[in-house]
Parts: C-alpha cells; sequence; structure tokens
C-alpha cells in the first residue's frame, strides 16, 4: 500500500513540475532557516556546557546602593575571595582572578599578545581544563604559567612546551608546567589563552598586593564553585553582607551574590539588583522567526494544493466510487506531502551546508553540521515528517472530503468560499513579512541613531596603544618627543583607560553645599597632559591639563554630566574635595560617550596623574596617510620598546563595536526578512498562475471585448493587492506594539515615524505586484484565439 501510495505522489509531482519546484524549494528555503536557527539556538543554549561544572560554578559579585538606585556589577574587592574560602563550607572552590587582558609572552624571536588572567591555583580543576600536557596544579608554583593548546603550537611549534620558560610583559620569567585544550567558541572564557598564578600577580603587581586588605577596592574577579548539595540563592543569602560586615557605615550597603555560570550568557543584564534579561530575548526572537518563516512555507504547499483541488477532484470521485476510504486518500495525500517534503530536507541540508561559512561570519559563530550525530539525524527526520505532516494536513482533508456523485456527474463546484482559507493564509504570510520588514527597518534606524550620536571627542585619526611593558611607561617623554617630532604624529597623551571605555568609578567626592545624601559615584580617567587636545575634547568652560603648570596635578576637569551632578552653573575655580584632598576644577567638557552609546553619559571626571596610565593615544596628521603614519610610529615604537609587538587599535573601530550585537541582529532580521518575503512571493507566483490558468478562457472574452493588457492586468493582481492591504492592517500594530517594547530596551533610542510603516507597506506592494505581474500581463497578451478553443 505503501509502495502504491509514494508511486503515484511520485507521478503526481512529475506532472505537474512548476507547482513541485515551487513547493519543494519554498519548503527547502524554509527548513534550511529553521536549520540554520536551530544550529545557533543550540550553540546559545550550550554556552559554557564545556565545563563539566557548569551548574555548580558561579561569579561573585555586588548589588550597590547608589542615591536610591541598585546597580550590579562584576568587581569586587581582593579580600572577599580569602573569607568566602576560610568561613564558608558551601564552596568547593573559591578562585580569584584579574581581568583578561592582553599580555605579552615571547620565546626567543617570537612574540605574541595574548588575553589571559591572573588565577587562583584551582582555577583549572573549577573549570575542567583538558589539559593535554603537564598538570594544572604548576599555578602553585608562583613563577608557571599554563597555555592554551593554539597558544603553545604559536610559541614553540613541535617543541615539547613543558619546563620551556617564557617572558610575560617584558619583566617576568616563567615556566610552562601545562598546556591546555583550547576553550570552545560558546564558551565565556573562550579568550582565556593564558593562565598565571595569582601569587605571581601579587609579587609583580604593588597594588594588589596592597589591596588584599582594602575592602573598598573593587578591582577584580571571584569566581567560584558549590559543594554538590549546595544551592546558589542559599548561599547567596549567607554571605549578602560578607563586605558590609567590614564597614557598616558603607553608604552604597554592597550585597554579595552568585550568579551562576548557566546564566552567564543568556541572562546578564540586571537593573535594579534583578535580572531583566540578556540574550534569552535574542533566541525567543529568533525561534519565533523561525517557526513563522517555516510556516510560511508550509503554507504554499497548503494554497497551492488546494487551488489545485478542482484538478484532482475527478481523481478522488474515482478513488471513493472504486471503494477508497477517506481514511486511505488522507493517507495517499499526506504521503505526497511527505515526499515533497523529504525532497526538501535533502535540499535544505545542501543550503545549509552552502551556506553556513556566510552565516558563521554574519553571527560571529562557529557553527557546523554535526554529520556524524545520529540525534541530528533523528531530530531532522523528525522534523521532515512534523513538517510534511503540518504542510499536507489541511490539503489531505480537505480533498478527502469531495462527494464523488457530484464530482462523477460534473456538479462539483469548490463554492464561493472554497478560496477563503487561501486569502487567510496569504494574508498571514504577508503579515509575518511585513512585521519582519517593519523590525528590520526599525533596528537599524536605531542603530543609525545612535552612532549619529553627539560623542564629545573627535575619533578619526587616533590610534591607541596599551602599555603593556615597563620600557614603555620610563620611555614615554621620549617615545612621545620623537612621535610628534616625526611629522606624522599632531598630539600625543596617557591615560588610564581608553576614551571608548570606562574602567573605574570613584567614591569620596565632597564640595561646599553638597546634599548630605548624594553618594557622588564619578566615573574616573587619569590622563596626562594634552589628553582634550589630543581627544579632540570640546570645553564648554576652562582649559585642558598642561604640563607648564604645575599646579595641574592638583586640578580636575569635569563632564557636563558631573557638573550637573554637583549643581553648580560656574564650576570652573571650585574647589572640590576627594578622599580629603582638595582640587581644584580646571575646565568642564561636553558629555563623552565612553560607556555604551544607548545609555546617558556617566557624571565623569578627569585627574592629571600620568602615573596611572595603561594606554597611549596618539592623533595622525590629516594630511598624512595612514600607512605612513603607522610605519613611522612602529618603528619608533621598537626603538623604544623592542621587546613587545607593535599592535595598535583605531578608536574609531573600538567605538565600532559597540554596536557590533545590534547589527548582527539587525543583519539577521534582514536576511529572515529576505527569506520571507522570497518563500510568499514564490507562493504568490504559483497561485497568480493557478488564477491565470483558471481564468484564461474569461481573460479571452474579455481581449475579444475589447479590455487592454492594463485592464486584464489590473483584473488579476486587484486581489492580492487587496489581501496585502488586508495584512498590512494586522502587521502594522504588531510590528509597532513589538518594536516599542524592544526599543524601550534603550534608554536612548530613536521613534517609530510613520514612513517606516509606509515604507515597509509600499515595499510589499511594489514587491507583490512585481511577482503576479508576469503571470497576469502573460495571460492578457495570449491570443484569444487558444484561450477560446474548446478541448
Amino acid at each position: 500500500m505503501l509502495r502504491n501510495y509514494l508511486k503515484v505522489a511520485l507521478r503526481a509531482l512529475l506532472k505537474n513540475k512548476a507547482y513541485s519546484f515551487i513547493n519543494i524549494v519554498g519548503l527547502a528555503t524554509g527548513m534550511a532557516v529553521t536549520m540554520l536557527i536551530g544550529l545557533w539556538i543550540w550553540d546559545e543554549l550550550t554556552f559554557d556546557r564545556y565545563h563539566k561544572n557548569y551548574d555548580r560554578i558561579a561569579q561573585v559579585m555586588l548589588h550597590q546602593t547608589w542615591d536610591g538606585h541598585k546597580g550590579t556589577q562584576t568587581a569586587v574587592p581582593v579580600p572577599l575571595h580569602k573569607e568566602l574560602k576560610a568561613k564558608y563550607s558551601d564552596f568547593k572552590y573559591v578562585v580569584p582572578s584579574s581581568w583578561n587582558f592582553e599580555h605579552i609572552l615571547s620565546y626567543k624571536d617570537k612574540k605574541f599578545r595574548k588575553r589571559g588572567s591572573y588565577m587562583g591555583p584551582d582555577a583549572p580543576d573549577m573549570l575542567s581544563l583538558n589539559m593535554l600536557k603537564g598538570t594544572g596544579k604548576g599555578l602553585l608554583d608562583p613563577h608557571s604559567i599554563l597555555l592554551s593548546e593554539s597558544v603553545a603550537k604559536a610559541l614553540f611549534g613541535d617543541e615539547d612546551p613543558i619546563n620551556k620558560v617564557i617572558r610575560t610583559d617584558n619583566k617576568t620569567e616563567v615556566k610552562v608546567t601545562g598546556v591546555y585544550e583550547d576553550l570552545p567558541a560558546n564558551s565565556e572564557l573562550a579568550e582565556l589563552s593564558h593562565i598565571m598564578p595569582w601569587n605571581l600577580y601579587v609579587i609583580v603587581e604593588s597594588w594588589v598586593k596592597n589591596s588584599e586588605t582594602e575592602w573598598h577596592n573593587n578591582s577584580f574577579q571571584t569566581f567560584a564553585m558549590l559543594q554538590p548539595q549546595a544551592d546558589f540563592d542559599q548561599v547567596s543569602a549567607k554571605i549578602k553582607n560578607v563586605v558590609l560586615n567590614h564597614d557598616p557605615k558603607d553608604q552604597a550597603k554592597p550585597e554579595v551574590f552568585l550568579h551562576p555560570m548557566a546564566k552567564w550568557h543568556l541572562y546578564s543584564e540586571f537593573k535594579e539588583g534583578v535580572i531583566t534579561g540578556g540574550r534569552v530575548e535574542f533566541v525567543w526572537l529568533f525561534g519565533i522567526i523561525g517557526g513563522f518563516v517555516l510556516l510560511l512555507a508550509c503554507i504554499n504547499f497548503m494554497n497551492l494544493s488546494t487551488a489545485r483541488s478542482e484538478k484532482r477532484a475527478r481523481e478522488v470521485g474515482v478513488r471513493k466510487a472504486i471503494g477508497s476510504l477517506r481514511q486511505q486518500l488522507i493517507s495517499q495525500f499526506l504521503s505526497e506531502s511527505i515526499l515533497v517534503t523529504l525532497f526538501a530536507f535533502v535540499l535544505s541540508i545542501f543550503l545549509v551546508e552552502a551556506c553556513l561559512p556566510w552565516f558563521n561570519e554574519l553571527s560571529a559563530k562557529k557553527l557546523t553540521l554535526p554529520w556524524q550525530n545520529p540525534v541530528f539525524w533523528i531530530i531532522g527526520l523528525s522534523f521532515t515528517l512534523f513538517t510534511g505532516f503540518l504542510a499536507g494536513s489541511y490539503p489531505a482533508f480537505y480533498l478527502s472530503s469531495f462527494e464523488p456523485v457530484k464530482v462523477l456527474k460534473g456538479t462539483f463546484r469548490v463554492g464561493r468560499y472554497a478560496s477563503l482559507p487561501r486569502k487567510v493564509l496569504v494574508v498571514l504570510q504577508f503579515t509575518v513579512s511585513v512585521t519582519l520588514i517593519i523590525g528590520t527597518i526599525a533596528v537599524f534606524r536605531q542603530i543609525q541613531f545612535a552612532k549619529e550620536r553627539p560623542i564629545g571627542y573627535t575619533r578619526d585619526g587616533l590610534v591607541q596603544i596599551d602599555m603593556n611593558t615597563e620600557e614603555i611607561s620610563k620611555n614615554y617623554e621620549a617615545f612621545k618627543t620623537e612621535l610628534l617630532g616625526s611629522g606624522v604624529v599632531a598630539s600625543v597623551a596617557k591615560s588610564s583607560g581608553p576614551i571608548t571605555d570606562l574602567w573605574s568609578n570613584q567614591v569620596g567626592f565632597d564640595w561646599k553645599g553638597k546634599d548630605p545624601n548624594k553618594q557622588a559615584l564619578f566615573g574616573v580617567v587619569a590622563v596626562s597632559a594634552d589628553f582634550g587636545k589630543t581627544m579632540g575634547l570640546q570645553f564648554v568652560q576652562g582649559r585642558d591639563f598642561s604640563a607648564s603648570f604645575a599646579t595641574d596635578s592638583a586640578g580636575l576637569v569635569v563632564n557636563e554630566a558631573a557638573a550637573a551632578y554637583i549643581g553648580k552653573k560656574n564650576l570652573v575655580g571650585e574647589t572640590i574635595k576627594w578622599n580629603g584632598k582638595d582640587y581644584t576644577v580646571l575646565g568642564i567638557i561636553k558629555n563623552v560617550v565612553m560607556n555604551s552609546p544607548y545609555k546617558p553619559v556617566d557624571p565623569t571626571i578627569l585627574t592629571f596623574r600620568p602615573g596611572w596610565s595603561n594606554v597611549i593615544t596618539m592623533r595622525i596628521e590629516p594630511s598624512v596617510s595612514t600607512s605612513r603614519a603607522l610605519a613611522k610610529i612602529e618603528e619608533i615604537y621598537k626603538k623604544h620598546d623592542p621587546g613587545a609587538p607593535f599592535e595598535y587599535k583605531f578608536s574609531s573601530e573600538e567605538y565600532g563595536r559597540k554596536f557590533a550585537s545590534e547589527e548582527r541582529v539587525g543583519k539577521l532580521a534582514t536576511f529572515f526578512a529576505i527569506l520571507a518575503i522570497f518563500i510568499s512571493c514564490l507562493g504568490l507566483f504559483g497561485l497568480a498562475s493557478f488564477v491565470a490558468e483558471q481564468r484564461i478562457k474569461e481573460i479571452g472574452v474579455r481581449k475579444v471585448l475589447g479590455a487592454s493588457v492594463f485592464n486584464l492586468w489590473g483584473l488579476l493582481s486587484k486581489d492580492f493587492v487587496m489581501l496585502v492591504l488586508v495584512s498590512l492592517l494586522f502587521s502594522i500594530p504588531i510590528a509597532w506594539y513589538a518594536m516599542s517594547r524592544w526599543l524601550e530596551r534603550y534608554e536612548y533610542h530613536s521613534s517609530l515615524n510613520w514612513w517606516i510603516f509606509a515604507a515597509a507597506g509600499a515595499g510589499a506592494l511594489a514587491i507583490t505586484l512585481a511577482t503576479v505581474s508576469y503571470q497576469a500581463i502573460s495571460a492578457a497578451m495570449m491570443n484569444p484565439v487558444k484561450s477560446l478553443k474548446t478541448e
């Protein structure tokens, strides 16, 4: 029986090649999109599962309250890890960690900048690193280092790296005691290319040693792993006041809590101390889009199958007349649907494989099809059967319901409302498609809106270099002098952090007339002379720091947000106390966007402390080509720091990274919107050709009676245009609601102007007309003599 069903189904497909092509290509496209989204979602949901104990690992974090608002941060004080380990038995491991910054690794003539951290000795066991050589216990030796496999290969080639000595940051020699497998891309610690002992950090950095007893210096990270029976919420409640107990008068009321690794990737956004979401929103978004795109493809199959019902009515009548049961007919039509979806599944596999490199680049992933995983094939075939049943269910039940007597007597008519379900499904298709178009426009408009926001400095031509070594710090003045004399650099300055990020927030500020209820948390950037000139800061009042004034070491420059917070109109010349010391305000600058371009600018203070510097920033002369300038800068840099590789970053590119997540979402949404439109138009093309074929005699009569091609085109296109107009009535309010909610996530956001909806609607209408016009005009131009001939 099944063999007969498949044989008949194959004949039906070969008999109607055009409709079969549309069905298979439409379904394959929908299935390919769903498969790509499925791979993307699986990658997101399995983040950090490489670490065997991921369900017991957490980051120790802090809530702090400032001016009535609770903020959340990953930075914690150093002594916290010792107290947690010593006083709470719920923890198996508590691991202190630096930030994952770039460090210079040198071996013979090879030098690389790689991201790595100083971590406690239990880190390899906690993270369940797969040690390929040596042992993770090597971190017990303060002058050791663990390397990832790729870094070990880059440094040593085929040599055995164990016990080899390398230099870090041109100042410390360490011995390689272990090599671990590279962490996968879907790990939050994927860029952890090397680990150095925490005790080495304490030895080489005096400020870290001084921080070991400072409970107010939140400059470090701490990770922990619980005992098997411990609960995150219960342990968080126990340790909540650990920091506060060391200073009950702390106005910030710090609250310690555990943020589980299982939530790091998907639930990373906090508001007023409560998790409000994160990338999980994208998982839901793309999951819904994938479902709808597949539904669009299934709708095409349903529409084309029911539209051709009259063609198959006689077949149903004959089958019923010779004894076929309705259940058998349903099985027949479902087998046809499943055969189509099997062909579509095979095609979709090839489409996914062809698109994966491009899709990976677009989504910043490293996805692959798991060819050898039986679960993939079980899910794929189950997915195919489900799609086949979904796509073929309505046609099967609809076609099998025809009455054989009426069909065979020639009195069968599909009825005036027979096309209603098809029209409803077309409306649904374009509702989804237009909603995606509006969403895509809104996303890119929001990105552009943020990009055009005044940022308070001139980023073009700015080049920044990290100060990883002592040599460049000692030789800074000579390096600066030679750069300025080279003719390729207009100005140079150094600072504690890049202009594109705010690394430090400080308290302890006071001024005359200060509200005692204000807690005064300011972002702080330590800078050298001419910082404002180099960055192109815009001074509203006062002046920049200058090496000509020795008193500038006791001066401050504040941004407009800080001046507004302080609440004085003429702040220049006023005195501000910071940790009991008097500072004079030298100038006020326009707000500089250093953190998120979608949020208000933080009140920020610049302080003249060249010794705190970590970054050198220089402005290239506008008249000099970038390539020539960089070559000269590299030459001078290697002269003053020969042991370090010359690596630089453009401030404009670093600022552009702030939009990477939204741009990625926008590009993916565009991709899905285009495919949704393609699938919808594919169905429209099939329906238009069927309608034109069905009304061929009517068109011939009208043409004989004098109807023009334009009249006939309008006649055949009118119904489809009306369906799209109806879909706009649904898609516009849905898109407005969804995108309004999405934009509310950003404090600094664009508005949903009327033209966005008008443009999307006009685009949908234009695409519809372009799709149906070919069939309509072809039918209208046909010779009426041929169309009016009887069989």
